[in-house]
């Protein structure tokens, strides 16, 4: 059908067809976005919960109402200190793992990182979350709470290297994306100025990858950010504000996963879980914003 049509009229089609599926795309998130933001304000605007108090208050119940304001307890506080603290901790764990097995299979041993090691992280990318989850729960927490001697073993920690484990294919296949990406001649020119291989790779590759290397951090970050069953199964799912690494708290993932088929729709309680929602997919937009600002600064430094 292709061959007989004439170019022209061929390529209104191409252009009607691809223009269509860029707007279908564009509908689509601007219609998620205006959804979530519509009964994430809702909290605010139409039930009259504090917009200081949900994002300062310790006290998340929304089973019990508070008899100064007759609105359930809606402090977000614990929800967003322990989401950023298996985020924080996840990553710390991850990266220096991930760039050293980088390094490796980059410059040190570049034929077994093709052909045996990256096989390997993307087998790992397509386990689902709910197997690092059972991991975790039987492995995991059970060493935390033998090693640590204490009753559950649940908590931040072992949620945060469910996590780490989660991320750690990604953030090592960006790593080594960035890693391949600078230039041979930038090597080359370092050894012939008489660095080692060593001080190569540390003053010069990495240096260069280093906006690349904080892309894949910032994406390890934004997965890590909004995981959900896996840390469900580890973190304990006890809505307080956590006081260490063992205490069970819970993220603002788990907790709108919990009680989101609770609670009718319109109501204050269901009102007050998307505005976790909003909060949520408003910190994965700030966390795309920070690749795009990495990504520019990088190409500007490139030239």
């Amino acid at each position: 059908m292709a061959k007989q049509m004439p170019k022209r009229s061929l390529e209104k089609v191409g252009l009607s067809v691809t223009g269509a599926c860029v707007a279908l795309v564009t509908l689509v998130v601007v219609a998620l976005i205006f959804m979530v933001a519509q009964r994430g304000l809702s909290t605010f605007i139409k039930d009259g919960v504090n917009i200081a108090e949900f994002f300062t208050g310790t006290t998340w119940n929304l089973a019990i109402t508070n008899e100064e304001t007759g609105l359930p307890f809606t402090g977000a506080l614990p929800l967003i200190v322990t989401s950023f603290a298996v985020t924080v901790i996840s990553t710390i764990i991850a990266l220096p793992i991930a760039i050293g097995a980088a390094i490796f299979v980059v410059e040190i041993q570049p034929k077994f990182g093709k052909q045996v090691f990256q096989p390997l992280i993307e087998l790992l990318v397509g386990i689902p979350s709910v197997v690092f989850g059972l991991i975790g729960f039987h492995v995991i927490v059970a060493a935390v709470r033998a090693i640590f001697n204490v009753e559950l073993g649940l908590g931040i920690l072992p949620g945060s290297i469910v996590l780490a484990l989660m991320i750690l294919p990604t953030v090592t296949t960006l790593s080594i994306d960035a890693l391949r990406a600078v230039p041979d001649s930038y090597r080359q020119g370092s050894l012939a100025l008489g660095y080692t291989r060593w001080q190569t790779i540390w003053h010069v590759v990495l240096k260069s990858a280093t906006p690349s290397l904080m892309t894949a951090v910032i994406l390890g970050m934004t997965r890590a950010f909004g995981e959900t069953l896996a840390v469900r199964m580890v973190i304990g799912g006890v809505e307080v504000m956590p006081t260490g690494l063992l205490d069970s708290a819970s993220t603002i993932t788990t907790t709108l996963t919990t009680s989101m088929a609770v609670y009718a729709t319109g109501s204050v309680e269901n009102d007050a879980l998307w505005s976790l929602g909003l909060l949520l997919m408003g910190m994965s937009l700030i966390f795309i914003l920070i690749i795009h600002l990495i990504g520019a600064k990088g190409a500007k430094a490139r030239g």
